[in-house]
């Protein structure tokens, strides 16, 4: 499993390792089922605390993207679809928010920001 901290982000080492992480189920890198490392494996190999890796773990099977079997380890889960899109509507709105923002600042217009917008969601494509 690629888990990679930034020390330089800002960003908690438990917060990187679950976004990252459940951005590996949100792609189906991590299949519904796959086993992950033992809180203590991933702990020694990103050098961070055991109390960081739980924390994240248990994060993340609060939101539905692990489930952990007593004696057996974590795995991979999928959330309810529903959940998962509403939660990336909610990032994609405060991003769009910022974009708004940005653009106001900028003296864009609201067809020059939507045109921007269409061509870059064209390029996603």
């Amino acid at each position: 499993m690629d888990v990679i901290l930034n020390n330089s982000s800002g960003q908690p080492f438990y917060e990187q390792i679950r976004e990252q992480v459940k951005r590996l189920i949100q792609t189906g890198q991590l299949q519904e089922g796959e086993a992950l490392p033992s809180m203590r494996q991933l702990a020694k190999e990103l050098r961070v605390s055991v109390i960081t890796t739980k924390r994240a773990y248990e994060e993340l099977e609060q939101a539905g993207y692990l489930c952990s079997v007593a004696g057996k380890g974590s795995f991979a889960a999928h959330p309810g679809r529903e959940e998962v899109r509403r939660e990336q509507e909610g990032k994609l709105e405060q991003h769009l928010r910022a974009a708004a923002t940005l653009a106001k600042e900028a003296a864009l217009s609201r067809e020059e920001l939507l045109e921007r917008l269409e061509k870059l969601y064209e390029e996603a494509q």
